[in-house]
């Protein structure tokens, strides 16, 4: 992983975890493959992963003949895991269960907030610096009845819908691998994109980044979007047409909650960064902070199941990588 994240994710407990589990040195980090002591390398049977960790390619498990496991103590670990990974028969774990959470708390604090017209109305109240008329303001707005369209029943959009279930709200779903009956046991109503869409007061993004959804909300299905009604992307920046959103949004026809773009790191002259109908926030929709944590200790979880031998209850495969973010 890399240094700044090695920091971060190991608390007291889990580096008092961890050799408990397992002979390891939680002091050790390998950020090249090619530059760390080969004898090490060479005995090693678990990689215990995370942002920034270097690629497991066919050089580097040359350089690891004793790997038998990769336990990723994030989420997408489509980063540093090649085919090569498996065709070795190497078993392969992932805690992006854990970080789907705080994705989908922030995605729900989003629709609340989107309904309600949190955002706006602080706006204009820090403008005016007086109370003003609520009522007339509010009409057609807040949380009793409002429709919310999930794209993507991914692990985050499945934890949204779980979250959404105490509110007075009609959730709609679009997700081409999710039958009728799987969305009816999911309490969702599924729908066409373009229908979900025009029919959304919310609508979140929660689909996987693959070229079948590059650009998915491109000027066509953004222009279907109703008046007043909110984009929120926790997903990748890549599922938006950011130049088509721009327009959009400049119209002062619809709002956005932006938590990921395209490209990732914006021109300092972007409008985002200054429409007053947009929420524009830095990728923190996933764990940070004692969020880490979380992960951390799900993936010494895993690390102690293969230890007594024990499948990964968060195991993943290669096939899981082409519907998976």
């Amino acid at each position: 992983m890399g240094p700044a994240i090695h920091r971060a994710l190991l608390d007291t407990a889990a580096l008092d975890r961890l050799p408990r589990v397992a002979d390891t040195d939680t002091a050790l980090l390998v950020t090249d493959y090619r530059a760390a002591d080969p004898q090490l390398l060479a005995r090693t049977e678990v990689l215990f992963t995370h942002w920034g960790s270097p690629l497991l390619d066919e050089d580097a498990l040359r350089r690891l003949p004793a790997l038998k496991a990769v336990v990723h103590a994030a989420g997408s670990v489509k980063h540093h895991v090649t085919p090569a990974v498996w065709e070795r028969g190497i078993t392969v774990s992932s805690a992006a269960a854990a970080n789907a959470l705080p994705v989908a708390e922030f995605t729900l604090a989003a629709i609340l907030f989107a309904n309600k017209r949190v955002l706006e109305s602080s706006r204009r109240y820090r403008h005016e610096r007086s109370a003003y008329e609520l009522l007339p303001y509010y009409t057609g707005h807040g949380n009793y009845r409002r429709t919310v369209g999930i794209v993507g029943a991914s692990r985050i959009g499945r934890r949204v819908i779980e979250l959404l279930r105490p509110f007075d709200l009609d959730v709609l779903l679009y997700d081409p691998y999710v039958d009728p009956d799987e969305a009816t046991a999911l309490g969702v109503r599924p729908l066409p994109l373009d229908e979900l869409v025009s029919l959304s007061d919310v609508v979140s993004i929660h689909a996987p980044a693959i070229p079948e959804t590059r650009r998915m909300f491109g000027a066509r299905l953004l222009r279907r979007l109703p008046d007043g009604a909110t984009l929120i992307n926790t997903a990748r920046g890549s599922l938006v047409d950011t130049e088509a959103l721009v327009a959009e949004l400049e119209s002062g026809r619809i709002h956005a909650v932006i938590d990921v773009t395209d490209p990732e790191e914006l021109p300092a002259d972007s409008p985002l960064y200054t429409l007053p109908n947009v929420l524009l926030t830095p990728h923190i929709a996933g764990s940070l902070g004692n969020e880490l944590t979380r992960m951390a200790h799900w993936a010494i979880d895993e690390v102690e199941r293969y230890a007594h031998g024990q499948p990964f209850a968060h195991g993943i495969g290669p096939d899981e990588l082409s519907r998976s973010a």
